[in-house]
Parts: structure tokens; sequence; C-alpha cells
């Protein structure tokens, strides 16, 4: 895919704000500000745990739109507001990545509503079919 490909999730802060939740240039997929809102409800729950989760299913979903999966992830990036809260992701994020193991780093930084206890941002890289270069085939 060429040229720069814009994918909205719904979420009313992209067309208040004016971001995307995914950009697509080339062979790269950066997905930002997903956050434990159900974008189709608009509800999040008060939980990190369940909040991280949704965060997951929203990342998966503009994947999913942008044609890659989780396992394209190479690096992610977890923000949130406590850094004390960030052990009781672990057993999602295991879930969703533990065979991924891309790259990562937490930032304990506020997020735009008192609510928001996680949000992730991830970035995939889309690849041939084949081996990787530099890889020999198996």
């Amino acid at each position: 895919m060429s040229g720069r490909v814009l994918i909205s999730s719904g979420s009313e802060f992209e067309a208040q704000i004016g971001y995307s939740r995914a950009v697509v240039t080339g062979e790269w997929v950066f997905v930002s500000g997903c956050t434990g809102y159900d974008y189709s409800t608009g509800l999040i729950s008060p939980l990190v745990s369940e909040q991280a989760e949704q965060a997951m299913k929203n990342v998966a979903n503009a994947l999913k739109e942008a044609g890659v999966g989780m396992e394209d992830i190479v690096r992610v990036r977890y923000i949130l507001p406590d850094r004390a809260l960030f052990k009781e992701t672990w057993t999602v994020l295991q879930k969703w990545l533990g065979d991924v193991r891309p790259t990562a780093t937490m930032i304990e930084a506020g997020l735009m509503e008192e609510i928001m206890k996680f949000e992730v941002e991830v970035t995939a890289r889309k690849v041939a079919s084949g081996p990787n270069p530099g890889q020999p085939p198996l």
C-alpha cells in the first residue's frame, strides 16, 4: 500500500482534536491514543485491567483495518497515570503480546480524563510473505 491512509475508530475525540486512530504509510502502521473506551458504547471500565483489555481490542481492530495483525507489532508504548497500576495489566499484555514480544516502554503521565488509567500506542510493519530480510529461510 503506498501513500497515506487514515483510519478512524469512531471515537468522538478524533474529530474534536484532529487525529486518526491509525495512519498507514508504506509498510508502516502507526496506532495511537487507544484507551479503555469501548467505542461502540462510549463506556469505560473503572478497572485498569479491563481498560487494558479494551485498549488492546481497539489496537487489534485498527491493525485489522490496516491489513495487519498483532503479530506485526514491532514497538509498543504504554502510558499510565500511576506506574503502580502497570503490574495489574501484565496478564492482559501477556495474552495479547506474549508471543509477539515487541520492544516496549511504559511511561507514567497524566491522561486526558481522570477515568483513563491506561493508554497504548503501537508501531507495526507490513511484511511481504516469505522470510524476513536478513534471516535465512527455515
